[in-house]
């Protein structure tokens, strides 16, 4: 061990400009997770949702329906075959959102990738298969049979749980407290002296 680290080590005279950049490096690495809230993704806190501005209305429309007594946002748009297929599709998807959040690459309103619609309908089956193998359901809906195997539930169940989302200014209730300032505050006071 003590040979591989020999070799990788720099020369005396870059030592000590190779460990302040590297913890330079190592800093700026940290302030980023911690001002993206990095942590905060590995729960399924739905309040998570709004670390990005431009979920305000998805959020707010859940909030408001009968799906948050039961459910958050990662029941519905997360897969659950299994704990690493769940974390990997989370920080595939998160990684998509953040660059876009970052680059400003963000639309005004978002639609769902064709990935996550797969992700959506599965899970729409597994929470709701009892009401898909009711009797009574069966029999009062015979007549769309054919179109519920064929068809995503959400083209009957349009508003279910997030209501319409045409624009910014159509989702009622669509204001929620925006995300607080990631300016931590010794560098707030700071500027505001100035």
């Amino acid at each position: 061990m003590s040979g591989l680290f020999k070799k990788l080590a720099p020369p005396g005279k870059w030592r000590l400009p190779v460990i302040v950049v590297s913890g330079i490096l190592v800093g700026l690495f940290l302030y980023l997770g911690r001002i993206s809230r990095v942590t905060s993704y590995l729960s399924d806190d739905p309040s998570t949702c709004m670390n990005c501005h431009i979920m305000a209305p998805q959020y707010a429309t859940w909030s408001h329906s009968a799906h948050r007594e039961l459910t958050n946002c990662n029941d519905c748009h997360v897969p659950h075959n299994n704990v690493f297929n769940k974390y990997y599709f989370k920080a595939k998807d998160g990684i998509r959102h953040a660059t876009m959040f970052t680059l400003r690459r963000e639309p005004q309103v978002i639609f769902i990738k064709e990935e996550g619609k797969k992700v959506v309908q599965e899970n729409c089956i597994r929470c709701h298969w009892d009401l898909l193998t009711d009797e009574k359901v069966m029999n009062h809906t015979m007549a769309y049979q054919h179109q519920r195997s064929e068809r995503p539930c959400w083209e009957c169940h349009r508003e279910t749980p997030h209501g319409r989302v045409n624009s910014l200014s159509s989702v009622p209730y669509a204001r929620v407290p925006v995300p607080g300032n990631p300016l931590p505050d010794w560098l707030r006071r700071k500027r505001d002296k100035k």
